[in-house]
């Protein structure tokens, strides 16, 4: 079968089209014929080894791991002897946790992994940008147990984790503030947002508001101006801490009245479950800023890297076009 191997640290010039060894199920495994992926922040950091403390799980030297993608839809071709949830012909779409590996045109994923069946409501590119973003944005908003009429501020929200977290934040009845760029402005309201902010023309640490809950998507804000912009018990997430972000926010948490949320996201068939009853019912929307084709993914991670895109990158696999 064909992937995309990267065998060290580097440019998107790393990422090269290989032939490698089609994969065979275990017996609880399902064996899928991957249709579509994405280009995520992830993507790019764990390719490019930033920050260096990637290298600290992921291979000091050069990667462990040497195809990347963490999201996917696709269809079953095969099943192992023990799997009962998925049958040959079903579509799914979901993510591989920490095994990576969709960057290939066949990939092997426990049935209990974080997948579900499909949206018949999404193609096959639509299907495969929702759980990047998705599932980070449920992890912190379902921790943060936000409620009717909070205020909540989304920091990054035409990105992947902040286009999901405006939708989720409206389903859970915030009031949603959207910062974001010009371009965005309009499509940041379309999720559902109440108000968008323009970060080129105002800051939203200065202008006197007072939120409930921020979510920090792109750590792009000064830590201490955002916690000046929390109500006195509120909350602060920061999902793309590093680790100086982290030890900022756990003192804070332990000496104020004020609460800092980062760490590791977890996530399950479960959530995938949700977003896909939410897409059903008209309440979540995939955002697709471009697509690329799977020879492209080069020209695809060099243009994530730049920290422009609107929503999520797909990548179409060129065996099945129908996507």
């Amino acid at each position: 079968m064909k992937a995309i191997v990267y065998t060290q640290y580097g440019p998107p010039e790393v990422l090269q089209l290989k032939e490698v060894e089609k994969p065979s199920p275990k017996d609880n495994e399902i064996l899928l014929s991957v249709k579509a992926t994405a280009v995520n922040s992830g993507d790019w950091r764990l390719r490019k080894a930033d920050p260096f403390a990637v290298r600290l799980f992921f291979g000091l030297i050069k990667p462990k791991i040497n195809i990347l993608g963490s999201v996917f839809s696709g269809e079953v071709e095969l099943v192992g002897k023990d799997v009962k949830l998925f049958k040959i012909g079903d579509q799914v779409f979901g993510h591989t946790d920490m095994r990576f590996g969709a960057y290939a045109e066949y990939k092997c994923l426990p049935e209990n992994g974080t997948l579900a069946l499909k949206p018949g409501s999404l193609t096959h590119t639509e299907a495969a940008v929702i759980p990047f973003g998705g599932t980070a944005a449920l992890h912190f908003i379902k921790k943060a147990s936000i409620k009717p009429g909070q205020k909540v501020l989304i920091n990054g929200a035409s990105g992947a984790v902040g286009s999901a977290a405006v939708q989720l934040a409206k389903h859970f009845g915030a009031t949603v503030t959207g910062v974001c760029s010009t371009a965005n402005i309009d499509l940041v309201k379309s999720l559902g947002a109440h108000k968008a902010i323009d970060y080129t023309k105002e800051d939203f640490t200065q202008n006197g508001e007072k939120y409930d809950v921020i979510f920090d998507t792109v750590n792009k804000v000064s830590f201490s101006r955002s916690l000046k912009s929390l109500n006195k018990s509120g909350l602060l997430i920061l999902s793309a801490a590093e680790m100086s972000e982290m030890f900022q926010g756990f003192w804070t948490s332990i000496t104020s009245s004020k609460k800092v949320m980062t760490g590791v996201i977890s996530h399950s068939a479960k959530d995938i479950i949700f977003l896909k009853e939410l897409i059903e019912t008209g309440k979540l929307k995939p955002v697709i800023d471009k697509t690329y084709s799977f020879v492209q993914i080069a020209e695809a991670h060099a243009y994530v890297e730049k920290g422009h895109k609107k929503g999520n990158v797909a990548i179409t696999l060129e065996h099945n076009r129908e996507v």
